[in-house]
C-alpha cells in the first residue's frame, strides 16, 4: 500500500467513526452502533387505585424524551421503556397488561428473544399495583430500580442510587393524603431531581408526563387525562411543574384575594378540614358531575332530549357549588386569617385573605399531616 493511499485509508476510517460517534436520531438523542438511541434517564411508572388513573413520568438529559419513554393505557397500566430504548414495547407491553398478563410475566416475554436486552430498561404496572422493571447489565452507572405500594422507579446514568430512593420514598409519603396521581408523581420526580439525577451534566435535558384515566374521555376518546412535554429546559422538571400548576389551576399556581375558582374549592376543602372554614358542615361535598362524562356522551347519543334536560340541570348545579364552593368570600377570607395568625404568618401590608406561596405551604402541611392520621 503506497503513502498515499495509507493516508487516505486512515483519514476515511477516522471520519467514518466521527460519524458514528454523531450518529443522532430526529429527536437529538445519540445512536449506538447498531442504530439504537441510548436514552438514559430515570421514570416513574404509577397507579391509583382510588381514581383508577395510571400514569408515567420521565425526564432525562436528551430533549423530547416524552416521545419514546411513556406509555399509558386507561384502566390497563404504565410502561416505561428506556435506555437502548425500544419504543414498541410501550404499547406490546400494555397489550400484555391488558390481556391480564402479569407485570413480570409480561417482562419477561418483551424480552425473550431480545438480544440488546442487556441494554435496555424496562418497566411495567398494572392497575393492582403490580409491578415489574428489568435493569440490563449493560445500562450505564449507576443503574437499578425500586418497587413500592403501587408504583415502580427506575434509573440508568445516575449520580447514585440516592435519585431513586428519593423519589420512592417522597411518592410513598404522600399516598393517602388525597392529592392527584400526577401532583404525586411530580413532585417525586422533582426530588429525584434535586439529588442530582443525570449526571451527564450539560447535555440538554427533556421531562414528560402522561396520565391515562378511564372516567376522562379525554380527546378523541383516549381517556388521556393529562399529557405534559417540556422537550428541551435547562430545568425541566421544574418547568413540568410549573405548567401542571398552571393549567390544572392547583392551589398555589396564584397569589389571590377575591376570585373564584378549582384553587379556592381547594382552598375551602383544606380550611374545613383544619376547622376554619365552615366547621358545621358535616363533609365538604365533591363538585357535580359534568357533561363531558361518558355516560352523559352515551345519553347524547341515544336520548338527546334527555341529555338537553341533563345538561341544563348539570350547569345549574354546577353555578351553584361554584357560587358556595369556588369563590373565595368574605367567610372564606375570615377563615384564611384567622389561619394565618394561628400559624404567626401575618405581616405589615398584608391584604385581607392573602393566599400567597407562605399560606399555601403552611396549609399543605397542616392538611395533609391531618388527612393521614
Amino acid at each position: 500500500m503506497n503513502r498515499q493511499l495509507m493516508i487516505a485509508v486512515v483519514i476515511g476510517g477516522a471520519l467514518s467513526v466521527s460519524v458514528l460517534a454523531q450518529q443522532r436520531a430526529a429527536d437529538g438523542v445519540t445512536l449506538n452502533d447498531e442504530g439504537l438511541p441510548q436514552y438514559s434517564t430515570f421514570s416513574l411508572c404509577a397507579v391509583d387505585p382510588v381514581s383508577g388513573q395510571s400514569g408515567a413520568g420521565v425526564t432525562t438529559r436528551v430533549p423530547f424524551v416524552g416521545r419514546a419513554v411513556p406509555h399509558v393505557r386507561a384502566g390497563i397500566g404504565a410502561v416505561c421503556t428506556q435506555a437502548s430504548t425500544m419504543v414498541e414495547y410501550g404499547p406490546r407491553g400494555l397489550d400484555l397488561l391488558a390481556k391480564g398478563v402479569e407485570p413480570q410475566a409480561a417482562l419477561a416475554q418483551l424480552l425473550a428473544d431480545d438480544l440488546q436486552r442487556e441494554s435496555r430498561q424496562l418497566a411495567l404496572i398494572d392497575m393492582k399495583g403490580r409491578a415489574a422493571a428489568h435493569t440490563g447489565k449493560q445500562n450505564g452507572n449507576w443503574a437499578g430500580s425500586r418497587q413500592g405500594p403501587n408504583y415502580t422507579v427506575q434509573a440508568n446514568i445516575m449520580v447514585g442510587p440516592e435519585v431513586v430512593e428519593a423519589i420512592a420514598t417522597t411518592f410513598e409519603a404522600s399516598a393517602g393524603t388525597g392529592m392527584p396521581l400526577a401532583e404525586r408523581m411530580i413532585l417525586a420526580m422533582e426530588a429525584g431531581q434535586a439529588k442530582g439525577g443525570d449526571r451527564r451534566w450539560g447535555n440538554l435535558q427533556s421531562a414528560a408526563i402522561k396520565i391515562a384515566d378511564p372516567n376522562d374521555p379525554g380527546r378523541g376518546g383516549d381517556h388521556i387525562a393529562l399529557a405534559i412535554e417540556v422537550g428541551e429546559h435547562a430545568e425541566p422538571v421544574g418547568e413540568l411543574k410549573r405548567i401542571y400548576y398552571t393549567t390544572g389551576r392547583r392551589l398555589g399556581y396564584r397569589t389571590f384575594s377575591r376570585v373564584e375558582g378549582a384553587d379556592v374549592i381547594e382552598l375551602k376543602r383544606m380550611l374545613h378540614t383544619l376547622g376554619y372554614w365552615k366547621p358545621t358542615l358535616a363533609a365538604f361535598p365533591n363538585a357535580p358531575a359534568g357533561t363531558n362524562t361518558p355516560q352523559m356522551q352515551e345519553l347524547r347519543k341515544t336520548n338527546p332530549a334527555a341529555f338537553e334536560k341533563a345538561q341544563a340541570e348539570a350547569r345549574q348545579a354546577s353555578a351553584t357549588y361554584t357560587r358556595e364552593y369556588a369563590t373565595f368570600d368574605d367567610e372564606a377570607i375570615a377563615a384564611v386569617d384567622r389561619f394565618r395568625a394561628d400559624k404567626s404568618l401575618n405581616y405589615q401590608g398584608n391584604p385581607p385573605g392573602l393566599v400567597d406561596s407562605r399560606l399555601v405551604e403552611a396549609l399543605r402541611a397542616a392538611y395533609f399531616a391531618k388527612v393521614k392520621k
